[in-house]
């Protein structure tokens, strides 16, 4: 088949072109003739907190990747759509995150399928916004009616879907499936002297790009629960930060956690990600919302155990006592888990619940998932 995806891709950094990348290369894999359509302009710089939308890293040498899509032109959504329908693919997927994209991709969508066959499926990350404004409620309605079928990561996102649409479309559920260009796991004191830590102290992880609903404040404060202190234990935040951080080092030095947190705040590149995983004993996300999370699928990657709180589809993707621990999201809470880690667990405990587990979440499951949605 003919299949094109619409979304995040590289020159563009972060998870979503990751996904996007991987999902290009199985279909690839399967045999399908594949273009992936990315943007000239992704974000306006006005709603894009972080340092730089771009990676330094080679694009992907088998994937055709073409940059046309302006998400704030509605001309350029016009053509985009005709250009699309001239080549006739069997598949369109809308690779869809946030809200901001749903007049763009809605209106390519209705240009696409204008006197067309083609399949225009939506393949979905996160449908209400974990920060949601009064646009958010009302912009992808216009973006669903343009849709063939739904592919939502969590029964969360799925929740939120059926509730919108109004007419009868398929909406199949898939999970994120384990990313696989991170390489695989090091030796701990190698990782560790990567990232100049001292190997006598055990690590807490928390990953990826720093926002108010991520919890990092919730975290902070359970590593300062005085239980802890009779364990050789620090925590790593490694990610950027989504605004102001000094909020953050103000709690630190108030709840008197200085030497118990490593600070590494920048975008971490697919090429130390490895170092990060391989130095710690635990993944933890002390999210206040969510609908799913790829950080959890690079914990399965590397085969390290996972503490998360029970918001959204978080608790569907890590089993309590097989792979980790699923807590309510409050400091006190947190810190519970992690003295029970520390004190009974080792790095063995989940490690066949982690194997077992990973086997669930395969690109060739939510490829198959994609194609068999019928018009």
């Amino acid at each position: 088949m003919k299949i094109i995806i619409l979304g995040t891709a590289h020159p563009y950094r972060g998870g979503l072109a990751a996904f996007n990348n991987c999902l290009a290369e199985q279909f690839i894999k399967e045999g399908h003739d594949v273009t992936l359509y990315t943007f000239t302009l992704q974000y306006p710089s006005l709603l894009f907190p972080g340092k730089t939308q771009y990676t330094d890293d080679e694009a992907p040498k088998n994937i055709s990747i073409v940059r046309r899509i302006n998400s704030i032109n509605p001309f350029n959504w016009i053509c985009v759509g005709r250009e699309i329908r001239k080549q006739k693919p069997n598949i369109v997927i809308f690779a869809y995150w946030m809200s901001f994209m749903a007049p763009c991709y809605g209106t390519i969508a209705q240009v696409i399928k204008k006197d067309s066959i083609i399949k225009c499926i939506s393949l979905v990350h996160n449908f209400i916004p974990h920060e949601p404004s009064l646009l958010d409620k009302l912009l992808p309605k216009y973006f669903v009616k343009k849709m063939d079928g739904f592919v939502a990561m969590s029964e969360s996102v799925a929740t939120d879907l059926t509730k919108a649409v109004s007419f009868n479309v398929p909406v199949k559920v898939t999970p994120h499936p384990i990313y696989n260009q991170y390489g695989n796991l090091k030796d701990r004191n190698e990782a560790l002297s990567h990232l100049r830590l001292d190997n006598d102290f055990r690590y807490v992880l928390f990953f990826g790009f720093i926002r108010p609903y991520k919890g990092l404040d919730l975290l902070l404060e359970a590593m300062s629960d005085s239980r802890l202190n009779k364990y050789p234990v620090k925590l790593i935040v490694a990610g950027e930060f989504y605004g102001n951080p000094q909020q953050y080092y103000d709690s630190v030095k108030k709840l008197n956690i200085v030497e118990k947190v490593e600070w590494f705040n920048r975008f971490i590149p697919d090429a130390e990600v490895a170092n990060f995983f391989s130095a710690s004993d635990l993944l933890v996300l002390p999210y206040k919302s969510a609908t799913q999370s790829g950080v959890t699928q690079i914990a399965y990657h590397f085969e390290k155990p996972m503490l998360v709180t029970k918001v959204g589809g978080l608790s569907d993707m890590v089993p309590e006592g097989k792979v980790g621990y699923v807590v309510e999201p409050n400091p006190s809470s947190i810190a519970d888990a992690l003295v029970d880690f520390f004190e009974f667990g080792d790095e063995n405990r989940f490690k066949d619940g982690l194997i077992s587990e990973k086997d669930k979440y395969s690109w060739s499951k939510m490829t198959r998932t994609i194609t068999s949605i019928e018009i």
